[in-house]
């Protein structure tokens, strides 16, 4: 089948862009875009994600205010339209890696907006993830993260914010390929052999951030075993560590060598409260991060991309009744955290997924907390200048952690 991409000579196969090199239900290709400020305490996150196994596509929009989230998820089937739109949710590339245009009408959930995301400086081509699992490849992804800032509106319920460069920042990240297995569309594990004991080092953090202190704009991540050795591992993110700072669009990148990090938290709690991030640059150079979380970080169970995040159980790759469009919504107060979160119908390994957030919703009753934190951040260079802004910071951490104490 011909879609509107296959008029361009970028074709990399002798196949049609509808045409995908695998029939894993986990190959997919999407995006995600954070707008946020920590001086109103509001974070939009939206996104979507085209599984063309399942011929579907699926997207969210999430506003977190304060701990209190609404989420509307929608999806529909993919091969009658390749625009990138799912009912009232649209995106338009005005100058692609640059220039993004965001925007949702009105509907019925009370969730709407307008948004210019431009990036403040190059997208950062990550190291490429690969994963297995008895010989069977489970990851086998390109992603490219960028820095951003943004400028438009947003609406919910009648209450309006104005977007604008100088108070609100972004981030994004693009990804395609063997992702992340996700039931339902996904072997079942107790049907297959247990995993390997030695095929690998365990994740146990990952942090990850995208900022902006103008002048400096970057990003990085982390990746570290229990005893806090960045390593190469057998994961869905799997890289030890990697990222690049830059002076806007003007000079050279400042490729990043190694980074450690002091991170305090709420106490009793595995919630972070800040960060000190000492970084090293190719040329020796020490530089500092310091992030500070706004409130509690919100939350992804609710996006579509977990099991049980749609009200019939499913997911936003999962059929929910209708070709042309499904579209639904819920709100909650995660102002107070760790809380206990059920998902949607579903329950025991058919909750799971092999993300490794540390928030797993596997067994019921379990106190859960959102992995993703709207932050204010101030970097300090080598020639002393300190500059200060926002950031977002995605951080998990699985089960014992030794440097920090977590059993």
């Amino acid at each position: 089948m011909l879609t509107p991409y296959d008029e361009f000579p970028v074709h990399q196969a002798p196949y049609t862009f509808s045409h995908i090199p695998s029939t894993d239900y986990n190959w997919d290709d999407g995006y995600y875009f954070g707008v946020f400020s920590p001086d109103d305490g509001i974070f939009l996150a939206t996104g979507a994600r085209i599984n063309p196994n399942s011929d579907m596509i699926g997207g969210y929009a999430l506003l977190n205010v304060r701990g209190q989230q609404r989420t509307v998820r929608f999806n529909r089937c993919w091969r009658g339209n390749f625009d990138i739109e799912i009912g009232p949710w649209r995106v338009e590339f005005i100058k692609p890696l640059k220039e993004i245009r965001l925007s949702m009408a009105d509907n019925e959930s009370g969730l709407s907006f307008d948004l210019i995301w431009e990036g403040t400086s190059p997208a950062f081509l990550e190291e490429h993830h690969i994963a297995e699992h008895r010989g069977r490849r489970t990851t086998d992804q390109t992603r490219y993260s960028q820095p951003g800032k943004a400028r438009g509106w947003i609406r919910l319920d009648g209450r309006e914010w104005q977007v604008d460069p100088v108070g609100w920042s972004g981030a994004r990240d693009h990804s395609w390929g063997l992702y992340a297995e996700r039931p339902p569309l996904s072997p079942v594990a107790s049907l297959l052999p247990p995993r390997k004991a030695d095929d690998g080092p365990k994740r146990a953090l990952r942090f990850w951030t995208c900022f902006r202190s103008d002048p400096i704009s970057g990003f990085f991540h982390m990746h570290e075993t229990a005893e806090g050795v960045q390593c190469k591992m057998n994961d869905v993110f799997g890289t030890p560590f990697g990222g690049t700072l830059f002076r806007g669009w003007e000079g050279d990148p400042i490729q990043l060598a190694k980074g450690r990090h002091e991170i305090s938290f709420h106490p009793g709690t595995r919630i972070m409260k800040d960060a000190m991030v000492h970084l090293e640059d190719s040329e020796g150079r020490e530089w500092r991060v310091q992030f500070e979380a706004i409130g509690m970080p919100w939350v992804v169970q609710t996006m579509g991309y977990h099991p049980g995040s749609w009200k019939d159980g499913g997911t936003f790759f999962t059929y929910h009744g209708s070709e042309e469009l499904a579209l639904e919504w819920d709100e909650f107060d995660f102002s107070e955290q760790p809380f206990v979160h059920t998902p949607y119908k579903v329950s025991g390994e058919q909750a799971a997924t092999n993300f490794g957030e540390g928030t797993g919703t596997e067994h019921p009753g379990q106190k859960i907390q959102g992995p993703e934190y709207l932050a204010r951040v101030t970097t300090y260079t080598p020639d002393g200048s300190v500059s200060s802004g926002a950031a977002q910071v995605e951080l998990f951490i699985n089960g014992p952690y030794a440097p920090y104490g977590f059993e």
